[in-house]
């Protein structure tokens, strides 16, 4: 009988569910950017060597409300080889709807980077420029000849590799 009245009782608490309503959850996010190889024969062209290739991206992120609404901060981070016996200047350019320029990243990279030794760049987005961020719709991407980079161009590439880290704050 003692062993039963022992077992029946407990000890309890009253239940706080409001406490869901104060919930505060702060996911970091890590997902890959872009990577890129560009080949020296690509900057000639019929025989003539051109002074910068480009091309544009859509970058749709931000049609997710979610994510837009509860990023508070994003860092991207590029690391660049280059073995072509020139210097380039690497640009992303964040276009707005209208192709309008909204924000650029210019990486200057050297002439010959030692391998295993790459260029490296944090670009970090809070505030007013985590809010050009969000109205990116697409990235222009353009390598183009550093002024003064005359030697004539040999074998090699430009290798881009990028990530992105997002921090959210979702209540």
């Amino acid at each position: 009988m003692f062993l039963l009245l022992a077992v029946s009782s407990s000890c309890t608490s009253n239940l706080d569910f409001n406490q869901a309503n104060t919930l505060v959850a702060k996911p970091i996010v890590v997902a890959n950017f872009a990577s890129v190889e560009v080949q020296a024969s690509q900057f000639v062209i019929n025989g003539t060597e051109q002074p910068f290739l480009g091309d544009v991206q859509n970058f749709d992120v931000f049609r997710d409300a979610f994510f837009k609404d509860n990023l508070i901060r994003a860092d991207f981070y590029f690391e660049i080889d280059n073995t072509i016996n020139r210097s380039y200047n690497l640009d992303l350019m964040l276009l707005d709807a209208n192709d309008g320029p909204l924000y650029t990243i210019r990486i200057i990279v050297p002439a010959n980077t030692v391998a295993g030794s790459p260029i490296t760049k944090t670009v970090i987005f809070k505030n007013a420029d985590l809010d050009l961020l969000k109205k990116t719709v697409r990235i222009a991407f353009t390598i183009s000849k550093n002024s003064g980079s005359t030697p004539p161009i040999n074998s090699g590439s430009i290798k881009l590799r990028s990530s992105a880290t997002a921090y959210l704050v979702i209540q």
